[in-house]
């Protein structure tokens, strides 16, 4: 059984850190009123939550200038499915209890497989921001409680939109899933018929 750890334990030092100047309150209350779905929902940019003060925070606070997109990922989930990477941190802040399921891109195997059991999870509370390294594998979050979860997700400006080219599938190319966006799949979650690599080893993790 996996053991909930908390964003705020050292162990989460080598994944992220919290944002502890970051007021959250403005941004949380906006989340609240997306939707939360049965399954899962990722938007990658909401115009609600792209307010000049939010959008100027994360373009000049956080990101260094760097355009960014302010969308969220809301919805019931507790399952692991997949692992993703960009080329950059990600933002999470969350209206609800949360549990986020990551590993470290530096323990993938050669061939860009990944053994489940080095998965670690940790508790995102509600109000809290983090970013996420970029070195940090990461999905869909998780279930804290049965009301599911709303999560904002922050990233560089066009992240995970629909690739203009695809790569020949050789090496990490094979990963490249969207824009700024490389995913290691489970073979049971069927997003191998979507073209994911298949390349995660051992329990598909439930929390």
């Amino acid at each position: 059984m996996l053991k909930i750890q908390n964003v705020t334990d050292a162990g989460f030092k080598k994944y992220g850190r919290v944002l502890k100047d970051y007021d959250t309150t403005n941004i949380v209350k906006i989340l609240e009123s997306t939707p939360l779905p049965e399954d899962v929902v990722y938007v990658p940019s909401v115009k609600e939550l792209e307010t000049d003060e939010i959008m100027d925070y994360f373009t000049n606070n956080v990101y260094g200038g760097l355009p960014v997109q302010v969308g969220y990922c809301n919805g019931h989930n507790r399952t692991l499915n997949a692992l993703e990477y960009h080329r950059s941190s990600e933002i999470n802040i969350a209206a609800k209890d949360l549990i986020l399921l990551i590993g470290m891109q530096q323990d993938m195997e050669e061939d860009y497989t990944y053994d489940t059991s080095k998965v670690e999870a940790f508790l995102l509370p509600a109000g809290t921001a983090i970013e996420v390294y970029a070195t940090t594998l990461h999905y869909a979050p998780c279930d804290a409680t049965e009301a599911g979860f709303q999560c904002v997700v922050v990233l560089p400006k066009d992240t995970n939109l629909d690739l203009v080219k695809k790569p020949n599938a050789k090496g990490e190319d094979a990963l490249l899933f969207a824009r700024n966006k490389w995913l290691v799949a489970h073979e049971e979650s069927g997003l191998d018929k979507d073209g994911a690599f298949i390349g995660l080893k051992g329990d598909n993790l439930t929390v």
